[in-house]
């Protein structure tokens, strides 16, 4: 439903209750009645309040474990960023390394080949014809036999040197190299390293946001809870103060039906019914008992008069009825709108010219209300009056 008709209806709804409201007989409510209404809402004010803390102790709790789980994601993404600075140091060391390595490969390149240059140099000057240093030559000029194998062993030496120093230098510029792969391959391995530990601390980091946010949401709705707490605190004051109020205006009430059964009480023919009378105590007995049989009708005209009669009221109609807060129609205006549209019945015009003539059949009663436990009276209808 849109809020346009939402709001449509809820002025139709409102219509229809003001309709209904102002042609249906309503019954005024006692004190006692309001007190007992004060008392159930007050319990149920209570119960609103005890709902409500029992929700904030179950927020609470969430928030407790959610505060538990934040601190040990808080560890672990402190550990994780702590391996992952590791790692990083790692790599710049590695890289360090790499290029040392590198550096390394390129030296043992160069040796390598000027080891190579050299030798191919004294080959050449040893085998190049022509030349006064060549291997004949060498051989040649030798003093004896002895000197020609020395010079031939020599040769031969010289020859082995050139082939293992340029082994060596082969062997360890394919080490140099075997390192530099070997290094790459780690530093491969911690770039993978790096990127799982990424990842790793997103979802740790993710964790994190996720559960502050939850965290938050726990403390707001905390708030809102200790909010409706005090305001359901204050209402329960209120209604302790209403609840004392509605008490003694109850007891006074008691004490004064008491004090008019005992009070002096004038004769019917003593009083003088002034004009619009019957047509007041007509509407208030339709507002008050409409719905109910004649004789409530006639029961509810006789306390109006009763209380006429009694010398502990004021001494008219008019006086009586709209003595203060004493018949809810009156102070809800349903009995000034049944007087505009004169709502009374014939019944009702009937049942209040026997009270005003001085029947009754509740005797000096001075109350009425629907049966509660506790009071005791004369029953009529859904009436009790005492």
């Amino acid at each position: 439903m849109t809020k346009s008709a939402l709001k449509k209806f809820m002025v139709v709804a409102m219509a229809v209750v003001i309709a209904v409201s102002s042609s249906i007989p309503v019954h005024a409510e006692t004190t006692l009645e309001r007190l007992q209404r004060a008392k159930e809402e007050k319990e149920k004010t209570e119960e609103a309040k005890e709902d409500t803390e029992d929700r904030k102790a179950s927020l609470q709790i969430s928030k407790n474990s959610l505060l538990g789980e934040l601190s040990t994601l808080n560890d672990n993404l402190a550990e994780v960023s702590a391996n992952l600075e590791k790692i990083e140091a790692d790599i710049t060391a590695k890289e360090a390394e790499i290029v040392q390595a590198q550096e390394e490969l390129e030296q043992a390149k160069i040796v390598e080949q000027e080891q190579y240059e050299n030798m191919k140099l004294r080959i050449k000057t040893m085998y190049e014809n022509g030349a006064s240093y060549n291997y004949l030559n060498f051989l040649l000029n030798s003093n004896n036999f002895a000197d020609f194998l020395n010079k031939s062993d020599y040769v031969e030496q010289m020859n082995k040197y050139d082939q293992k120093m340029l082994k060596q230098y082969k062997e360890s510029r394919e080490e140099v190299a075997n390192k530099q792969t070997k290094l790459e391959e780690e530093l491969a391995d911690l770039h993978d390293l790096q990127d799982e530990v990424n990842d790793q601390k997103s979802k740790v980091t993710e964790l994190v946001n996720k559960t502050s946010k939850n965290v938050a949401a726990y403390t707001d709705q905390i708030a809102d809870a200790e909010q409706t707490i005090d305001a359901l605190s204050s209402m329960i004051n209120e209604q302790e103060q209403d609840i004392a109020k509605l008490q003694k205006q109850y007891e006074e009430e008691l004490a004064k039906s008491r004090l008019a059964a005992q009070s002096s009480w004038r004769d019917i023919s003593e009083v003088t019914f002034e004009e619009g009378d019957r047509k007041l105590l007509a509407n208030l007995i339709y507002c008050e008992a409409g719905a109910e049989p004649y004789s409530g009708q006639v029961a509810v005209g006789a306390v109006v008069i009763n209380r006429v009669l009694s010398s502990r009221y004021p001494n008219t109609v008019v006086g009586v009825i709209y003595q203060n807060k004493q018949f809810s129609p009156v102070n809800d205006g349903h009995l000034a709108l049944a007087l505009a549209n004169d709502r009374a019945t014939a019944d009702c015009y009937r049942a209040a010219d026997e009270a005003m003539s001085g029947v009754t059949n509740v005797g000096h009663c001075v109350y009425f209300r629907t049966p509660i436990a506790g009071i005791s009276g004369t029953q009529i209808g859904g009436h009790i009056f005492y």
